[in-house]
């Protein structure tokens, strides 16, 4: 591809290597799709009616119907928020569908630990483990259910009790996850609620029932089911792909639908058909957010995981090096722009779950009870699939002989770059991006690897932050985005930044896979620190930016404020801690902001929402709301300003706590 017609990355090998292939990726499209519409990006479009569209403007300040931009963009926005609720209490559903089956079963369940812990919260009590799984299963689905007159009990549980008592007196308790998504869906529907500051308070309740079931209660239910981790340090990038084993790509957010799987992949049957294709294993390779939550429990997982490869926008590029046998998806992150090239190299796609349904893939729905059966049709079917790119390769490799005759370079480029797409790999079976990434980022950091690295308490953190060797804690987290100066171009540069401030950074989601593919996960990192935070750093031997995994850790994230909070007997807000989600994307990513300003933080987005077109929604947003929930939005689309913004919220924060 002409290079001009690409976007920037800040991992820079891997932008070479996207600027090598002729096939077209997200990175192309982005230029081509650079002209966006204002109205849109205002969020001042109406198409509800058959009056519409309507888009309003100064000349044209009410659409047919009478509503202005305040009641437009409150509307699209609380649908967008729902859509990214709905996504989350989803999966949650889901997690806990699983652990009731595991439990009714009496199948093992492999972290004791988070049940007791769940169990505590939720105050029960069993005879067994099972017992209590099933109790726990049951209390998160019956609240989930609960129609939204009916304020679900696991709310007051689970939450920081000042912040529940800030939401009681708000009257933001939110009633069932899942009505509260459909009431918000039918609330913006055509000339029904026209009020904006009702749809954004609406916002918040659905960011609240988000944050505590879809963030926090997913993490420690699969915790139970999936085991726990440990805090270590593991290969990142495209090096983790071996073109000796048979490679599965996994994409989505769902791990608990993969606990069978990886045992089955590493059972003596799944061995000896590896085998009986020449092939060394059977691997899963991690990409998006449920290739980080395999990594966060990569401790606890059986060998079948290699590594986690990237984040949403480096999965073309995992394709592309033609190691790739198999793309296993169950929820979103999974981009249509992976379709052309599986159906290119012939990779088959398999989706596990209906509402992640990809253009010719296969659709074998999850069922727990045929669980077994499914693990076995997936590995035939990997195998098979390898079986023809080990006979692709080795046609490639008979031509790249050949190609030792061509002299001219460019010509010879050109020849293995086809044989890289063609023939699935451009020197036999060899993985081009071998060297990509890192071979030491920091993984499996949880509220509670953390804690029990600092010695069973959040007191030595504490003390570093009063001391002035930390200045404080910065959150970076969410999606990637190739908009906001490239892909994961925002997100670097600003973790750089701060940690440059002596900030330390803890991320979950996406922005993970671009940290710690550009290194900043490594403990090499902490050369780019400020002289206090760098020797922090250096004396514990960690990068001065935590992983905590995918997007759904924003909920760890959530617990670890709390413990803080609590041992400094303050509310959230008090802390000097920030949230950033620099290059956040989905409607998931709104959703986990309006958490984030229900939990009373500041919260920096690096592109601004759809709501720009209303002033009653920015007043609310950035004047009105730190005196309601605490909480406030900042939209910068500058880094060093960004940094420079956040910086002093903590320093502000410090000064009030008197450190």
């Amino acid at each position: 591809m002409d290079e001009r017609n690409m976007c920037a990355s800040a991992d820079r090998p891997l932008e070479t290597y996207l600027k090598g292939l002729s096939m077209e990726v997200s990175h192309n499209r982005m230029i081509t799709q650079e002209n966006k519409c204002g109205y849109g990006a205002q969020g001042v479009c109406c198409r509800l009616c058959s009056n519409g569209p309507c888009r309003i403007s100064k000349a044209r300040p009410r659409g047919v119907c009478g509503a202005d931009a305040d009641t437009i963009a409150a509307r699209n926005f609380l649908r967008s928020v729902a859509a990214g609720s709905g996504c989350y209490i989803h999966v949650v559903e889901n997690a806990a569908k699983q652990l009731k089956k595991t439990a009714a079963k009496k199948e093992p369940l492999k972290g004791i630990h988070a049940l007791d812990r769940l169990s505590k919260l939720f105050g029960i009590t069993g005879f067994t483990d099972w017992d209590r799984a099933g109790q726990v299963a049951d209390a998160v689905l019956a609240d989930l259910h609960k129609p939204i007159e009916e304020k679900m009990k696991l709310v007051e549980k689970v939450g920081y009790p000042m912040r529940v008592e800030k939401w009681k007196a708000l009257g933001i308790l939110p009633g069932g996850a899942k009505d509260e998504v459909f009431n918000a869906v039918v609330k913006t529907s055509t000339n029904l609620n026209s009020d904006p500051v009702n749809m954004l308070l609406h916002c918040l309740r659905l960011g609240i029932s988000t944050g505590i079931y879809g963030l926090v209660l997913t993490n420690l239910i699969n915790d139970v089911l999936l085991g726990e981790s440990k805090i270590g340090f593991d290969p990142v990038g495209l090096r983790v792909i071996d073109p000796e084993c048979i490679n599965i790509m996994i994409t989505g957010h769902q791990q608990a639908l993969f606990n069978h799987l990886q045992e089955a992949l590493v059972s003596p049957a799944a061995r000896e058909k590896a085998r009986s294709v020449g092939a060394k294993a059977i691997r899963i390779v991690g990409c998006t957010c449920v290739g980080q939550d395999f990594q966060v429990r990569k401790d606890a997982c059986t060998e079948a995981f290699c590594g986690h490869a990237g984040n949403n926008y480096t999965s073309e590029a995992v394709l592309s090096t033609g190691c790739i046998d198999l793309v296993l998806s169950e929820f979103n992150c999974t981009i249509p722009g992976i379709e052309p090239i599986c159906d290119a190299l012939r990779i088959p796609q398999i989706c596990l779950d209906d509402v992640a349904k990809k253009k010719n893939a296969e659709y074998v729905p999850y069922d727990f009870a045929k669980k077994k059966d499914i693990s076995e049709y997936i590995i035939d079917q990997a195998v098979q699939s390898y079986a023809g790119r080990k006979d692709g390769a080795f046609n490639a490799a008979n031509c790249s002989k050949a190609l030792e005759r061509v002299s001219d370079p460019t010509l010879k480029a050109a020849l293995t770059r086809v044989l890289l797409e063609v023939g699935k790999s451009s020197t036999g079976r060899v993985n081009p991006m071998a060297q990509h990434g890192y071979p030491n980022a920091i993984t499996g950091v949880t509220e509670e690897t953390l804690r029990s690295f600092l010695g069973g308490s959040y007191r030595p953190l504490i003390d570093l932050i009063v001391q002035g060797k930390i200045k404080g804690v910065a959150a970076v987290v969410g999606c990637s985005n190739l908009r906001a100066k490239g892909h994961d171009v925002f997100t670097v540069e600003l973790t750089k930044q701060l940690i440059a401030k002596d900030i330390i950074v803890l991320a979950a989601g996406c922005t993970c896979g671009g940290l710690e593919n550009c290194g900043l996960m490594s403990p090499e990192a902490a050369e780019l620190a400020g002289p206090n935070l760098k020797a922090v750093c250096q004396q514990l031997g960690i990068p001065p930016v935590l992983n905590f995994g995918p997007c759904l850790a924003i909920g760890r994230l959530d617990l670890l404020a709390g413990e803080v909070a609590e041992l400094l007997g303050v509310d959230l807000p008090q802390l000097p801690l920030v949230l950033s989600a620099p290059q956040w994307l989905e409607e998931q990513a709104l959703a986990d902001g309006c958490f984030g300003l229900a939990l009373g933080f500041t919260v920096h987005l690096g592109l601004p929402p759809f709501v720009t077109g209303s002033p009653v929604i920015l007043d609310v947003l950035t004047n009105q709301l730190p005196d309601l929930t605490g909480g406030k939005l900042i939209v910068d689309t500058d880094v060093s300003s960004s940094a420079d913004a956040l910086e002093q919220v903590i320093l502000e924060k410090r000064k009030a706590l008197g450190i």
